[in-house]
């Protein structure tokens, strides 16, 4: 009697931690604890550091499994679902973009992921897509196609990743300054099966690629010309990377990257480096014990920046705006939760010196529990975000005069 008594104590103690703290649906000794979702007002007052009095704005509500975010040079908003659905977002309103392509949405990264606009968009209206293709085996796919205001037209598929079927796994798309794109493709998920993909330069699972808006890889690409190499490849030994942004004064690739347990890092992209996965890392595996005994080895690059508890990074952008003054140069990362406790997710602002080097780090939107999906810098030089999940929302941050 008296063991369930304490069994009975240890188990409300846990709830009552969990509620205080704001931390989500867990099991607790097999038990189902937690809180419902936060019901998300229209606007909201920030007080954040450095830049205080900050306004959040919900611009549109009722997207499902929204993924990324694009701003379109009407005003309006582009938005993919990840189940395969494409909204354009006019004055809050949605309407569903014809002429998407079938994807495979079987798992929670698979599905419709990145839109990224053609650097000359207002002239020629093309944009390229990410997206798991449907048919077997299922791999991840860069598509172009001419967007007319309702519909894609002259859909195309100009890359697809090769090696084995890549399974589960996400991917983000962004021009660099030449020209070129890279391309994310994770799927090296598991350290002691998949993950070994990320080392094999004959695979693009677990790789940033490099390549023409054609699909084709550009002569100077590291490993152009190398036996046993895909040329695509720029990068390798990554797990899962999920945000992509080009560093507003050196124009490097700055890659945010998925580890299991703790270990999430944010590299700075460089060619022909390897990133080291599974062979080092900080993090841990689902169960609990450390996926290496290295946190470095020679021949490996060290992340610019490490989480340890995780915050499953989904997105990143360099704030270059003049709106927020405080914020300058500083990265901001989507996080879809933090420790793996759900209804912990944020935007996580990374403060950095001139060099380029971590400084400080912030926690903004930590009240909505909500897992940020994507997040942008807008025209206007405001911040915008994808919440959610099946109640998905657009968001805006503002600051208050």
């Amino acid at each position: 009697m008296a063991t369930r008594r304490s069994s009975s104590l240890w188990l409300a103690t846990c709830l009552l931690l969990l509620r205080a703290h704001g931390l989500g649906a867990q099991t607790v000794r097999g038990q189902w604890v937690g809180i419902p979702p936060v019901p998300v007002p229209d606007a909201l007052v920030l007080h954040t550091a450095d830049q205080p009095n900050v306004m959040m704005r919900v611009l549109a509500r009722g997207l499902t499994h929204p993924w990324s975010l694009e701003f379109l040079p009407e005003g309006d908003f582009l938005v993919t679902e990840r189940l395969g659905t494409m909204q354009v977002v006019r004055s809050g309103a949605l309407t569903r973009v014809a002429g998407l392509p079938e994807v495979d949405a079987d798992g929670q990264y698979n599905g419709l992921l990145d839109v990224e606009l053609d650097p000359d968009f207002a002239r020629n209206r093309t944009l390229f897509l990410t997206y798991t293709t449907a048919d077997d085996p299922s791999t991840i796919a860069l598509a172009s196609a001419r967007f007319d205001g309702t519909g894609l037209r002259d859909l195309r598929v100009v890359f697809r990743a090769a090696g084995r079927a890549i399974g589960v796994s996400s991917s983000r798309v962004v021009f660099a300054p030449d020209g070129t794109l890279y391309l994310s493709v994770g799927g090296a998920f598991n350290a002691a099966t998949s993950g070994l993909r990320a080392q094999d330069p004959g695979d693009h699972a677990g790789k940033i690629l490099r390549l023409r808006p054609d699909g084709s890889a550009p002569d100077d690409n590291p490993f152009v010309g190398r036996a046993d190499h895909l040329p695509e490849i720029y990068s390798l030994g990554h797990r899962n990377v999920m945000g992509l942004a080009i560093h507003p004064t050196t124009g490097e690739l700055w890659g945010a990257e998925h580890a299991p347990q703790g270990g999430d890092e944010v590299n700075i992209i460089r060619p022909g480096r390897n990133y080291g996965w599974p062979v080092v890392s900080f993090g841990r595996e689902y169960s609990g014990p450390r996926i290496s005994q290295n946190w470095g080895r020679d021949g490996m690059e060290l992340p610019a920046v490490v989480w340890l508890p995780s915050i499953a990074p989904s997105s990143a952008m360099f704030y270059t705006g003049d709106r927020f003054p405080a914020w300058g140069g500083d990265l901001f990362v989507g996080s879809l939760m933090v420790g793996r406790i759900d209804r912990t997710g944020h935007i996580e602002r990374v403060k950095l010196n001139d060099a380029g080097e971590e400084i400080g780090r912030e926690a903004i939107l930590t009240e909505l529990r909500r897992r940020v999906r994507d997040v942008r810098q807008g025209p206007d030089g405001l911040i915008y975000a994808l919440l959610g999940e099946e109640e998905g929302l657009l968001v805006r941050l503002e600051p208050i005069q």
